[in-house]
């Protein structure tokens, strides 16, 4: 299990620019899957996306076009659904013949830790 970063894109901006000026080392999480919040995390995981993602688990499509057609959606709109969950981290796009880019699903299990009297949040990815 690996744990996500939650971090506002302010603080995440800083860090970067404290990095880049010299001021400070990346630190050990700098390459650790990363939100904003965890209801970030939760708009991503809309029950529609949740059905692309257990599509792609379970029929194994062979192509973005084939799990547009699995799931009766547009193609352009499962690519553009796809970008964010691989920037995310949950799928992974690998290559195939030619422009095609076969989906596969990278992360199967989140964890959020929520203390509801705090903002101190945590997600863990599986």
């Amino acid at each position: 299990m690996m744990k996500a970063k939650i971090q506002s894109i302010q603080d995440l901006k800083k860090e970067m620019l404290s990095v880049a000026r010299g001021e400070r080392k990346a630190p050990a999480d700098a390459a650790q899957i990363s939100f904003e919040s965890v209801e970030a995390v939760i708009r991503l995981l809309t029950p529609e996306n949740r059905v692309l993602l257990a599509t792609i688990d379970q029929k194994k499509p062979t192509s973005v076009a084939d799990l547009a057609r699995l799931v009766h959606r547009a193609e352009p709109n499962v690519s553009r659904t796809l970008g964010k969950l691989e920037a995310v981290g949950f799928v992974r796009l690998r290559p195939g013949v030619g422009k095609i880019k076969i989906p596969e699903v990278v992360v199967r299990h989140l964890t959020v830790d929520m203390d509801i009297c705090s903002q101190q949040d945590k997600v863990t990815v599986a």
